[in-house]
């Protein structure tokens, strides 16, 4: 059966019931006074006799005008504004219901018109008060009441009744995000020139007024709304959706890598996790991305121009002739491999809190940019350092020191990478194959100075002056003595490599000047050539022993040459070929010729014999690989 316009706004009055909170209780108020109806007394009557709990207040029998109402609504009167509105709305009702058919409504199409502005009305005035109230909200409390009980009054109402408006709940959350919006809009934000840290700054002055906002809430706006609306809850979400606005606005002003990690830090860190919205994050994860992109292309262009840094630094010594470092074991280094690992670490330990993967991604980036680096900084090295081996003594020994210092740093900065070949496999695989060839072509070219300084000496030797004198061979002692003094300052494993590779080049090139027939011994000479040979090779072996040289398949060699040039009866050399061949199976008969030419330059029998038998043990020996080889880099200049 359908219901009647009366009982429908009876069902109005009885769902409106306003309460008034007083030492903790709610306290409900019943007031009605006679007053003469403007309807029938039936209805009236029937209307009147509902109970309506409104402090000490009644809903008027007939609403003030228009103008009035709306003056209420300006002036925050609430209260006055609502209980006319619902008057209005009672009073259509009524008059719709006795409208006869037939007859004009115009009336009351104007009457539904201004009911509905005024709502319109209230509702943005409801809005605004709303919005100001974490800012004001001692003055706004009150007002906070009848704003939540307006709302869940019009909620009841049904679809299509006058004045009936959808969305209150939701006006009312956009009016709490649009006053933190204004809060945050308040917050000083400086300029870059300004302030350097304006960011950080402002973003730790946002994160205290968020704070301070939201206790407000708890403090002096919970107690103006029923439970149901969630107060707090929806203030905290309101928060967390403004900042992330705001972030999204900063973002646009930042260009610098301290501002990019100020915004990591407190989107990632600072942000209290208690205040979070965890159905969403606080800005998208393409703003976030954004930043992190960007965050990664700044910090790749830092630490390039750091790298760059550094080689100007270095220049500097260079330029200067200053001595490098020596560690407390008595190495030499350069401060470029601890400042460039102090700085990745840097990188790395300032993101370990914010974002593990970020933090990967810039170390693998430095690293990479170390590649290049290698190859700008031997670029500067050699074009600021050759002109010292054109100077004195000093300048060469300072040019050595150098080339030694930069093999250990760039030796330890291998070591020090190594703690990132878990998270960076590849890029650290590739920077140790980079500083490996750093490295070596470091030490080849202190090696090719150590040749040059000895070469003149060692072309001296196998001569009939060198026969004479020890003065050529007391240079290239002197030459070796100098260098395994330095080779003390050399970290292992490069000192390793290069005493062996002096080593290796000091035996090839004395055994390598009986190849080029510049002498022939006469008569006796050659046991006096092969006591002084096997003198001057004990000699070196003794210094190559102290060096630290791990050739020791090298030792016996030039004993076993001078025993073949010291015999005395040809034929018996034959039995001296054994160990030779078995030992060093690379000598080629053109060798042997040439030794044998060194004892004595004249044709015999029994030289041809000691070739034949030297050629059956090569063939009966073969081609079996043998560990080491010698004879193949010595050329026969015959």
């Amino acid at each position: 059966m359908e219901k009647s316009p009366t009982s429908n706004v009876k069902g109005i009055f009885r769902r409106f019931t306003l309460f008034r909170k007083s030492d903790g209780h709610i306290k409900k108020k019943r007031s009605f006074q006679s007053q003469k109806p403007s309807l029938s007394e039936d209805k009236y009557n029937e209307v009147i006799t509902e109970e309506f709990e409104f402090e000490a207040t009644e809903i008027p029998l007939k609403p003030c005008a228009v103008l009035q109402i709306k003056d209420y609504i300006q002036r925050d009167m609430l209260k006055e504004a609502y209980l006319n509105l619902l008057s209005l709305h009672l009073e259509l009702k009524l008059e719709q219901s006795a409208l006869g058919e037939g007859e004009s409504h115009s009336n009351l199409v104007n009457k539904e018109k201004d009911l509905n502005l005024l709502y319109d009305a209230l509702r943005d005035k409801m809005s605004v008060i709303v919005r100001n109230s974490s800012a004001l909200p001692s003055r706004n409390k009150e007002l906070l009441v009848y704003v939540a009980t307006i709302i869940l009054e019009e909620e009841k109402k049904q679809p299509g009744e006058p004045g009936e408006m959808q969305g209150w709940r939701e006006a009312w959350r956009d009016a709490v995000l649009n006053g933190v919006r204004d809060t945050l809009e308040k917050i000083p934000l400086d300029s870059r020139e300004q302030n350097a840290s304006w960011l950080a700054v402002h973003l730790e002055n946002l994160s205290k007024a968020v704070k301070e906002n939201l206790e407000r809430v708890k403090i002096e706006l919970l107690s103006s709304y029923p439970a149901d609306f969630n107060v707090f809850e929806t203030y905290v979400s309101c928060h967390h959706e403004a900042v992330g606005e705001h972030l999204k606005s900063l973002l646009e002003k930042v260009t610098e890598l301290k501002d990019y990690y100020a915004l990591l830090d407190f989107i990632i860190q600072r942000f209290p996790s208690d205040l979070r919205d965890h159905q969403r994050a606080l800005v998208m994860e393409e703003d976030l991305n954004k930043i992190k992109t960007s965050y990664c292309h700044c910090q790749k262009e830092d630490f390039k121009l750091a790298l760059e840094n550094f080689i100007i630094l270095e220049t500097e010594v260079w330029k200067t002739k200053k001595s490098l470092i020596r560690t407390e074991d008595g190495f030499l280094t350069s401060k470029i491999h601890m400042d460039i690992c102090q700085l990745i670490s840097s990188y790395a330990e300032n993101l370990e809190k914010i974002d593990e993967n970020l933090g990967k991604s810039v170390v693998s980036s430095c690293l990479e940019e170390l590649n290049p680096f290698y190859t700008r900084f031997e670029k500067e090295f050699s074009q600021h350092t050759d002109s010292l081996l054109t100077s004195d003594l000093l300048d060469c020994c300072l040019w050595v020191e150098y080339q030694i210092a930069y093999i250990n740093s760039f030796s330890s900065l291998k070591e020090n990478v190594q703690c990132y070949k878990e998270s960076c496999l590849a890029q650290v695989e590739k920077l140790e194959k980079e500083v490996d060839g750093l490295t070596q072509r470091l030490r080849k070219t202190l090696m090719d100075h150590f040749k040059s300084e000895v070469k003149p000496y060692m072309d001296g030797m196998m001569t009939k002056k060198w026969l004479k004198t020890d003065e050529d061979f007391k240079e290239v002692v002197s030459k070796i003595e100098n260098y395994s003094w330095f080779c003390k300052s050399m970290r292992a494993p490069s000192v390793q490599i290069f005493v062996n590779d002096v080593h290796y080049y000091i035996a090839k090139e004395y055994v390598s000047q009986l190849m080029k027939k510049k002498y022939s011994c006469k008569k006796t000479k050659n046991e006096d050539a092969a006591i002084k040979i096997k003198e001057q090779w004990n000699e070196l072996r003794k210094l190559f022993v102290e060096m630290g040289s791990s050739l020791k398949w090298l030792y016996p060699l030039g004993n076993y040459l001078s025993d073949i040039i010291g015999m005395e009866i040809e034929k018996n050399i034959k039995d001296l070929l054994n160990p030779l061949v078995s030992n060093y199976p690379d000598i080629s008969k053109k060798q042997l010729s040439a030794v044998l030419s060194f004892r004595d330059n004249g044709f015999s029998l029994e030289k041809h014999n000691v070739i034949n038998h030297f050629t059956v043990l090569k063939r009966d020996a073969g081609n079996t690989n043998h560990e080491h080889s010698f004879f193949t880099d010595i050329e026969v200049l015959f």
